[in-house]
């Protein structure tokens, strides 16, 4: 099986790309795992979890509470790692939470790290590549940004928990975004219940 590509930048919402990783993990799925230095701000920032100075790709993995057997981490400024070619086979990627700085670097072709590579790699072998911003507001630039990038094929999918299912706690709103995202991937999950629709009483031929 041929990898996905996992990245987690520096905006609020690192939770969101912890608990993506741990269900690939669960999955057995191999995943390609990058970082960003501001990420690793965040992720103590949010969960506590202290990831400085740490370049042991495992023990950062056990740290975010994910099983690091199937994954391979790389340095996000390591531009000799496989996932910088596009001949290096992969299933596709995603980045989640997504930064609107990496967002705008990667509409721009800008390849300033290994995450931006890695997308630029996606894009122009015509692979999967899906961005889960988290902003508000969103700006001109931020919404033009997104449209370009939707335009070349990518996926967009915006940080934004659903609560028609019934959803209460924190990590059942995480998991429908984390589902969302895996359902673009085409893999297959369990996290949110699916909508069925509703049987309304006024509809002729039902009681």
């Amino acid at each position: 099986m041929k990898p996905y590509i996992v990245a987690i930048t520096g905006a609020s919402g690192i939770l969101y790309g912890v608990r993506l990783l741990q269900t690939l993990a669960a999955q057995k799925i191999p995943v390609e795992f990058v970082i960003s230095d501001t990420a690793r701000i965040v992720a103590k920032e949010e969960l506590g979890i202290d990831l400085s100075g740490i370049r042991n790709g495992r023990e950062i993995c056990e740290r975010l509470g994910s099983d690091a057997t199937t994954i391979h981490f790389h340095d996000f400024k390591d531009f000799s790692a496989p996932i910088a070619s596009g001949s290096y086979p992969t299933e596709g990627m995603v980045v989640v939470p997504c930064s609107m700085g990496t967002l705008g670097a990667i509409s721009s072709g800008l390849s300033q790290n290994l995450i931006h590579r890695a997308a630029d790699c996606m894009i122009k072998e015509g692979r999967k590549l899906v961005l889960v911003p988290r902003e508000t507001p969103l700006s001109a630039i931020h919404l033009e940004n997104m449209l370009k990038l939707a335009r070349l094929g990518v996926r967009i999918v915006p940080a934004m928990p659903a609560f028609y299912s019934g959803q209460k706690e924190i990590r059942e709103l995480v998991d429908f975004v984390v589902g969302k995202i895996l359902d673009q991937l085409g893999i297959l999950h369990a996290l949110y219940p699916r909508w069925v629709g509703s049987v309304s009483k006024d509809v002729p031929g039902h009681a």
